[in-house]
């Protein structure tokens, strides 16, 4: 079995929906900007998208307010995937969705009101549970055969691909919607601030003079299909997911490894998976978080696998900000349409090689020759690395 994808859906701060989202990225055009947060008692430059849950409730027909926007982001890009599909009993249809921080927004909510004094529910809290942002956008869709959570941090969009991939490999499911979603918290502003990984400019992945990352929120999801449920609903083939690879180096709590054994195992186990060699990679939208850590290991493993041959390669968080658990569908939506129109995406704010490896992202929306095999790189903490390889069907 085979694992095609005929549909996609997005939103992030460069986009509401995949005509926005393409648009910004043809551009060049950043969705990041220093927003205030009075609670943290700061700024950020963080990539927010400028929906209100009530905007994003109308737009996907939601008529219960009792929903975080975590769920309510992924509805949104989950409805744009699944598009004009209809639920067949003959396909056994799925879900699978990758989240890190579930329904925190709507606990923090509560605990402000105590803190505060104010009448509190405790009932907001049962949103908070990840699996709840899942059920939630899989109940308005009406997808019942498989549902499924996938929560490893920065990894869960890709693992949750992966894992959809596998099952219809396996023929457990004829389709299956994957990808992830994740609102900005301030759990996770305050997290990502303690560990000193901020940065108080526009971050810039893979430059040598990156401060930080830059948060973000947003979904991304895939419709992957098998040959048997193409027969069935007649959908357009937008590209195929050939490799995948999980690994955990567990090298540190936050950190990647300094020689970049999960990230270098992650991409060679993509491509043995898909039965490709380093020679048939044309791009890579790298994790690049633009922290000192992860840019620097993540261009190891490059070389590691590239040698001195390494592709056109780029991190789109410069859009989007680090949208943590959502980043891999994001960007598996990113790699799709850049196989669509065989272009190379740009790093955004790159300036300066990093003397250690010597390597250059792309910096120019860049029409490419050949661009067949694309590796999708998400490393989560603990050293949680995952690979995949998306593909010109």
């Amino acid at each position: 079995m085979r694992a095609f994808v005929t549909g996609i859906g997005v939103i992030s701060a460069i986009g509401n929906d995949v005509e926005e989202t393409q648009a910004s990225l043809l551009r060049k055009q950043s969705g990041i900007s220093s927003k205030s947060y009075p609670d943290l008692g700061r700024e950020y430059f963080t990539g927010e998208v400028a929906l209100s849950n009530a905007d994003l409730a109308q737009k996907c027909s939601y008529q219960n307010d009792k929903v975080s926007r975590t769920s309510l982001l992924g509805m949104k890009a989950a409805l744009e995937c699944w598009g004009n599909n209809e639920i067949d009993k003959s396909l056994k249809t799925g879900f699978i969705s990758g989240t890190s921080v579930g329904g925190m927004d709507r606990s923090e909510g509560y605990f402000r009101k105590k803190f505060n004094e104010l009448p509190a529910s405790f009932d907001e809290l049962i949103y908070h549970d990840s699996g709840n942002t899942t059920e939630k956008i899989a109940h308005h869709l009406g997808i019942t055969d498989y549902i499924n959570t996938v929560s490893t941090a920065c990894s869960s969009a890709s693992n949750a691909i992966l894992l959809g991939a596998r099952l219809i490999k396996a023929g457990k499911l004829d389709r299956v919607l994957v990808g992830g979603s994740d609102a900005l918290t301030q759990f996770t502003l305050s997290g990502f601030n303690s560990l000193m990984v901020f940065s108080d400019e526009w971050c810039q992945p893979f430059d040598e003079n990156r401060k930080g990352l830059n948060l973000g929120e947003g979904a991304g999801y895939l419709l992957l299909e098998s040959e048997e449920s193409l027969k069935k609903t007649g959908n357009k083939v937008l590209g195929e997911i050939t490799g995948w690879s999980n690994t955990a180096d567990a090298y540190h709590q936050t950190a990647t490894s300094p020689n970049a054994d999960g990230a270098t195992m992650a991409v060679k186990g993509a491509l043995e998976k898909a039965h490709l060699s380093p020679d048939d990679i044309d791009y890579v939208n790298a994790h690049g978080t633009s922290t000192q850590n992860n840019d620097l290991t993540e261009s190891i493993a490059l070389k590691n696998i590239f040698g001195e041959r390494v592709p056109p390669f780029s991190s789109t968080k410069s859009y989007t900000g680090h949208t943590l658990a959502a980043s891999g569908g994001i960007e598996a939506v990113f790699s799709i349409l850049a196989i669509q129109e065989k272009l190379y995406l740009p790093n955004l704010n790159y300036d300066t090689v990093i003397s250690e490896t010597g390597l250059i992202p792309v910096t120019e929306v860049t029409k490419a020759e050949k661009l067949d095999h694309i590796v999708s790189n998400s490393f989560g903490f603990g050293g949680n690395c995952t690979s995949l390889i998306i593909s010109r069907a």
